[in-house]
């Protein structure tokens, strides 16, 4: 499977002030190229804590999109997606799934949420390389990460992200906001992944700066 990271933030790194606010960090014309890249993608990915927070719809909208939406995917080892979230109101219309380390709940499965039981790896969650390889088995080839931080730092820990796109907003938000990257438990420069730039373009008053795996 081909995973593309994507990070919205501030110039120092940030997706959110500490009280939580993120609504929107980027332009619209940031926005509007995530959408495209949804668009070129099999699946979109989130964790609990982001599908939590935001209650995102995770679809393409574009205005002259028409083909198929990508499967929403949350990674939620003990299942807390509300029944009343906009991903499990709108799962019989758009393929959701609900990746855990438990047996599915029925109150996500009435819905038409499927729930792809995967064995526990460290504290717990799905391990992400077995995440990985199930979505893959699914039929889904191309996984666009969103977020939220920890999300993002486990699959670079995990040496599984093979590009990255980063959209920049020209705002500084201090040390207080919420990283878009979580720990990474680095004691060393050599542990750090590497990436290539392959390209850096403006967007409206962002930068957006393409990187792929070495």
């Amino acid at each position: 499977m081909f995973v593309t990271l994507k990070l919205a933030t501030s110039l120092d790194g940030r997706i959110a002030t500490s009280a939580g606010e993120s609504r929107w960090i980027t332009g619209p014309e940031a926005r509007a190229e995530v959408h495209r890249l949804r668009a070129a993608h099999d699946a979109v990915l989130v964790g609990a804590e982001t599908a939590l927070a935001d209650d995102p719809e995770l679809t393409v909208r574009l205005p002259d999109y028409s083909d198929p939406q990508p499967t929403r995917v949350v990674l939620d080892s003990r299942q807390r997606l509300s029944p009343t979230s906009r991903l499990a109101r709108t799962a019989r219309a758009v393929p959701t799934l609900v990746v855990s380390a438990s047996p599915p709940s029925a109150a996500l499965t009435d819905l038409g949420v499927r729930v792809l039981q995967v064995a526990p790896g460290a504290g717990g969650r799905p391990d992400l390389a077995a995440v990985v390889a199930r979505l893959s088995g699914e039929g889904l080839h191309r996984l666009f990460v969103e977020g939220g931080g920890q999300v993002a730092a486990s699959f670079l820990r995990a040496g599984l992200v093979d590009a990255l796109e980063w959209f920049r907003a020209p705002l500084v938000l201090g040390s207080e906001g919420r990283p878009g990257i979580g720990a990474m438990e680095i004691a060393a420069l050599s542990q750090a992944p590497r990436l290539k730039r392959v390209d850096v373009r403006e967007v409206g008053s962002d930068l957006w700066e393409r990187y792929e795996r070495i």
